[in-house]
């Protein structure tokens, strides 16, 4: 075990728990996405109900659930430390950086992270916290009863400053894929001249896209 502690403990060790849980919730954002289009269904909500009641009795999809959560808090406090390595690293040094010697977003990882974090302290708190202690109404669906979260978030994207914390959320994600995608292929040593354009072309892409998506919906809604 002398060996798995001090990977742990190494930056080599952070860089790849970093890039291991990111590779994970990126798979958990495309899930996450695809049950968040059923909102846009015009249905009355129902197909969005029938996904969510699925993902929160389901077993498997309860563990992967957990798992996700502690991945995020891993993710974060693995974040933390290496920022903190860095700094320390650097020293006084840091003021003396050219900063046209990296872009934007690899150097504010963290500040965009803490965003993004903050967001999910807030979207959880409307939504998961809600789930399973809010007053819920209740909807039928072929004699299953089916608890109406459609509800609870068309009520959330019905209010301008919510959707707009959403919207400038999702910008912050697209600048922390935009660095994360393909940086976590580099720490894993998935990294040739042959490879790297169609994973940064991969990164780029899904950087825009998903969260353009996430952000898409809150907006239909609160205008239509």
């Amino acid at each position: 075990m002398n060996w798995f502690t001090s990977l742990l403990s190494s930056t080599l060790g952070r860089k790849l728990l970093m890039a291991l849980t990111g590779l994970f919730l990126i798979l958990f954002l495309i899930v996450h996405l695809i049950g968040n289009l059923q909102l846009l269904k015009h249905d009355g909500g129902e197909a969005f109900n029938v996904y969510a009641q699925f993902m929160t009795s389901n077993p498997l999809i309860k563990i992967v659930s957990y798992v996700n959560y502690i991945l995020i808090l891993l993710h974060i406090f693995w974040a933390i430390m290496l920022s903190r390595h860095n700094r320390a690293a650097r020293g006084d040094e840091r003021y003396a950086v050219n900063k046209n010697s990296s872009d934007w977003t690899s150097r504010n990882m963290g500040i965009l992270g803490t965003f993004i974090f903050i967001f999910l302290v807030i979207h959880l708190k409307g939504f998961w916290y809600e789930m399973h202690w809010g007053g819920i109404s209740v909807e039928n669906y072929d004699g299953k009863e089916v608890k109406n979260l459609f509800a609870v978030v068309d009520r959330a994207y019905d209010q301008w400053w919510y959707v707009a914390i959403y919207t400038f959320s999702m910008l912050a994600l697209a600048f922390h894929l935009w660095h994360g995608f393909a940086s976590a292929f580099q720490t894993l040593g998935l990294n040739h001249v042959k490879y790297n354009p169609v994973i940064r072309f991969v990164g780029r892409t899904f950087a825009i896209v998903v969260p353009v998506l996430f952000a898409l919906i809150p907006v239909w809604m609160f205008l239509t």
